[in-house]
């Protein structure tokens, strides 16, 4: 039977978001194809993670050793190379995340296996998986086939919305193939990166604001937007550089990865770099003078209009709602 391998991301005692996405993607792939749908879990003491992952795979294929307790891409190579050989998957998906991008690329060229990274998206044609992934600085979308009945890719995080079934899977616990310690390369510790006073990655409700904005002056407007709408305030590039708001709070390729119930882009044309960091948002409203802006393109909502009229009148109807 085909089959689908999804290998699962965690960290600090949580599934990293990349893995939900991935499988719900994998589910979507696996019925098309009639092909299993596999979770693979490295670790140690991962029981907690098996029984979320089996509602989301046919499949749960665990390796259990105290040295994959901390992620080590040497010792994920070694476990992975060994399980990928035996089971043979048409398809291996792996998060395009520091952890991915260590371990994914050497374990492609051990098992010769055709790897697309950064993709943003998975589609079959004739039965077959196709990947795609953005060129030239995301310009342009490219439709990659592969040569070969088996194919890996890594997914870019936030490419794919969260959605599945309770499919109670089977665990299987699989031998650890690891012999000895990997004293060459050894985890020492994990470092989080320093978050501001807001994390706009957790929020439901983001108001992002761009360069139309013109002046710092200004960005009390939209703050308070932000403030009647319960959300919080982030940014595109622009701003940011402008020194108007901090590093933490931009939205892009080059910033954080959003994916709130509620996106407002407000004076924002919409560049890629920028779409590529709120694409999984579940409803975004635009606001732009710019009827052709690209930033309505994305947008389930659309107002053409000067911001500075727009944002104080739609602040004052959501106060008078509330009010009511």
């Amino acid at each position: 039977m085909k089959e689908i391998f999804v290998l699962a991301e965690h960290r600090g005692g949580e599934l990293r978001d990349i893995t939900l996405e991935m499988l719900s993607k994998g589910r979507e792939l696996a019925q098309n194809m009639d092909a299993q749908l596999v979770a693979g879990l490295l670790g140690h003491k991962v029981a907690g993670f098996s029984e979320t992952l089996k509602k989301w795979a046919h499949q749960v294929v665990v390796v259990e050793d105290q040295r994959l307790e901390n992620f080590n891409a040497d010792a994920y190579q070694m476990v992975l190379s060994s399980v990928i050989r035996e089971r043979q998957p048409d398809l291996t998906m792996i998060g395009h995340t520091a952890f991915g991008v260590d371990v994914a690329p050497p374990l492609a060229a051990e098992l010769d296996l055709p790897l697309v990274t950064d993709c943003v998206d998975l589609q079959l044609r004739d039965g077959v998986p196709l990947a795609i992934r953005q060129v030239y600085g995301g310009k342009l979308s490219a439709e990659v086939s592969f040569v070969g009945s088996q194919c890996m890719v890594t997914v870019r995080s936030g490419a794919f919305p969260v959605s599945g079934e309770d499919l109670q899977g089977q665990v299987v616990a699989v031998d650890s193939p690891l012999a000895g310690e990997i004293s060459y390369r050894k985890f020492l510790e994990y470092i989080e990166a320093a978050v501001g006073d807001v994390d706009i990655t957790q929020a439901d409700v983001v108001i992002a604001v761009g360069r139309g904005i013109k002046e710092e002056k200004n960005m009390p407007l939209v703050e308070e937007l932000a403030k009647s709408l319960g959300g919080v305030l982030a940014c595109s590039r622009p701003v940011t550089d402008s020194g108007w708001l901090p590093a933490d709070r931009q939205v892009g390729q080059s910033g954080r990865t959003v994916k709130p119930k509620l996106y407002v882009a407000v004076g924002i044309s919409g560049a890629f770099q920028h779409v590529a960091g709120m694409g999984g948002s579940e409803t975004v409203v635009a606001i732009n003078k710019d009827p052709n802006a690209p930033i309505f393109s994305v947008a389930q909502y659309g107002i053409v209009g000067d911001l500075f009229q727009v944002v104080p009148a739609l602040t004052e109807k959501i106060a008078e709602m509330k009010g009511n």
